[in-house]
């Protein structure tokens, strides 16, 4: 299951970007042609995420459509399943989307910030 693999990759970067803060959640967009299975990576990121600044944070997954167009007869379309086979018969075909895999955002806890003189003020 190559999927821990990429989900532990994810939570690398989530947790080095939350530089400590507590994360919340995760939007990731995962292409339809990158071979991941998306119930497969949830499951991952719960384990994944164990011990981490990301323990129990939410996983978003936005699955990312395939979309194609077909060098010869130039016909635009999205892709169902992994072949990649136009209409027309031929496999000449540029990938315009599907392949990706990106952490598009994710929610942190905000640290509170002291104020600036917070050395050289008193209480009373």
């Amino acid at each position: 299951m190559h999927e821990m693999a990429i989900t532990q990759s994810v939570i690398d970067a989530v947790c080095e970007h939350a530089a400590g803060r507590k994360v919340h959640s995760v939007t990731v967009a995962v292409g339809a042609l990158c071979a991941v299975v998306p119930d497969a990576m949830e499951f991952c990121f719960e384990l994944a995420a164990e011990g981490t600044v990301a323990e129990g944070a939410h996983l978003e997954i936005e699955q990312v459509p395939g979309r194609v167009i077909c060098r010869s007869c130039g016909a635009d379309f999205t892709l169902t399943d992994l072949i990649v086979l136009c209409h027309c018969g031929s496999a000449d075909v540029d990938v315009i989307s599907g392949r990706e895999l990106r952490i598009r955002s994710m929610e942190v806890s905000e640290e509170c910030a002291q104020p600036a003189d917070v050395a050289t003020t008193q209480r009373p």
